[in-house]
């Protein structure tokens, strides 16, 4: 003689956190009988829930006590898919009349579930469909004592899980097409192909930014503006000048731009509302023409042979070591060809 649903002290559902909005269709595998015993339900009206590696899904369990004393509930997961997958969470043991409870079931594959070296192995075995039973045991407890006051009953519900890799292709097709499970196993497999190639064309910008490109394409991006690389330089300064590369150019011959380039060779600030000698890129200029034929007069405001027209001074005032060679190498590039300089290192 069997209970009724309705009479029974505990009611128990299952309803999946989210539903596909195409359920897969179970890959048919020839099964031992030891496998089917335990789960030979009809698969019809149970829970199904689409597993993605590497992407949590909740199965909540709706728990409801309809007796009239107190219930201790203990929840136990059972199946043909590996126990690790499934964590039980659960906010507490007891049930009081008339009350209702939730619980879910959290699964989580590895995120390189179909990479692993073991995958193809495990699959020829088990499979992607899985099938598997929350099973509830339950007891009345004295409220006074909080002892148990009989035996166990026990309460199942099934449930199966469909194992499938994220597609996005199917996404494009029309309703009918989605509606074949085949279809999207079969688009994942071009979709691992072409993929990579449009997630690159979708991230392109950091490709062309120095600043967030491989090291591998700085060079690329070097000779993309005439660039001239030094190695001796770290590689985040290197980055740098290459983003700025075309505002250097602009700004060749020009004081401004021989400071922006030390700037962003010795990482010194640029100081801009500073006196010029207080600065640590200081570069002072020499007004003094000497005798200009024409133009000055003897023994008042010239003087003969004292003199350096177009003439400017660099220094620098740094706690790091700095390298001259290289330094002098940076005054050569960016100064107007006529004009001669004295550099200076100074440690501040």
């Amino acid at each position: 003689m069997t209970t009724s649903p309705d009479l029974l002290p505990l009611r128990l559902q299952l309803a999946p956190m989210s539903v596909a909005a195409t359920m897969p269709q179970p890959i048919v595998r020839k099964a031992s009988q030891a496998e089917m015993a335990p789960f030979a339900w009809q698969q019809t009206h149970l829970c199904q829930q689409v597993l993605h590696p590497g992407e949590p899904s909740e199965i909540v369990v709706q728990l409801e006590n309809r007796c009239d004393r107190t219930l201790r509930i203990r929840l136990e997961t059972e199946g043909t898919f590996p126990l690790d997958w499934c964590r039980i969470g659960q906010e507490g043991q007891t049930l009081p009349p008339g009350s209702k409870m939730e619980a879910v079931l959290y699964f989580q594959l590895p995120e390189d579930f179909f990479e692993a070296e073991s995958s193809p192995a495990f699959i020829q075995t088990q499979g992607l469909d899985f099938r598997g039973r929350l099973c509830v045991y339950f007891g009345t407890v004295d409220t006074e004592t909080s002892e148990a006051t009989g035996g166990l009953t026990l309460e199942t519900a099934e449930f199966l899980l469909f194992v499938r890799p994220r597609s996005l292709y199917p996404t494009f097709l029309p309703d009918i097409y989605k509606e074949v499970d085949f279809i999207g196993r079969f688009l994942h497999i071009f979709e691992q192909a072409f993929e990579p190639a449009v997630q690159t064309l979708d991230t392109l910008w950091a490709y062309l930014d120095p600043l967030t490109a491989p090291e591998t394409m700085l060079p690329f991006l070097a000779h993309w503006v005439g660039w001239q690389l030094a190695s001796e330089l770290p590689l985040s300064r290197q980055r740098s000048l290459i983003r700025q590369a075309i505002q250097l150019y602009q700004w060749r011959g020009t004081r401004k731009g021989l400071r922006l380039y030390l700037h962003l060779y010795t990482g010194l600030p640029l100081e801009e509302f500073v006196p010029e000698d207080q600065k640590q890129i200081s570069i002072q200029d020499s007004f003094n023409r000497g005798l200009v034929l024409g133009e000055a007069c003897l023994g008042q405001e010239s003087t003969v042979g004292g003199g350096k027209p177009f003439h400017f001074s660099v220094c620098l005032r740094s706690q790091q070591p700095l390298s001259e060679s290289l330094i002098h190498k940076i005054i050569q590039q960016e100064k107007p060809a006529f004009c001669t300089y004295d550099l200076c290192l100074e440690s501040s």
